[in-house]
């Protein structure tokens, strides 16, 4: 479905935002504006902070709560940029958690200054 979109009950259905629970939004928006070299659209006095879209993409929110859900996140990243982009990821304070490879395909799962998991593609083999 390339370039359509799918409508439920007549409306148009599509992501406008991913959004992360934070005990500091502030720092967390900052890593992933410097990450895909983004604007921030919204600050509602760093209680709620987020991004411009990258492209068609969905815009990234970030969210203060007392008490983040521990464990690992259930939904996560994957961006592109190959391992170029693991060592600048890492330089902005992301760890890498590991190096993964299925038949044809290899990435780096890494994880965010908060912990939150997301993976950095280093595309088709």
């Amino acid at each position: 479905m390339s370039g359509s979109r799918r409508t439920v009950q007549g409306m148009a259905v599509n992501i406008g935002m991913v959004t992360f629970d934070t005990t500091d939004p502030r720092r967390l928006a900052e890593f992933w504006r410097a990450a895909l070299d983004t604007k921030v659209e919204i600050d509602a006095e760093g209680y709620f902070i987020s991004l411009e879209p990258v492209g068609d993409g969905p815009a990234l929110g970030f969210q203060k709560v007392t008490d983040p859900t521990p464990g690992k996140n259930r939904v996560h990243l994957d961006v592109s940029g190959g391992r170029p982009e693991v060592e600048r990821l890492a330089g902005l304070g992301a760890t890498v958690v590991g190096d993964q490879e299925v038949p044809g395909f290899s990435w780096t799962v890494m994880a965010d200054p908060d912990g939150n998991q997301f993976c950095v593609g280093h595309g088709v083999s």
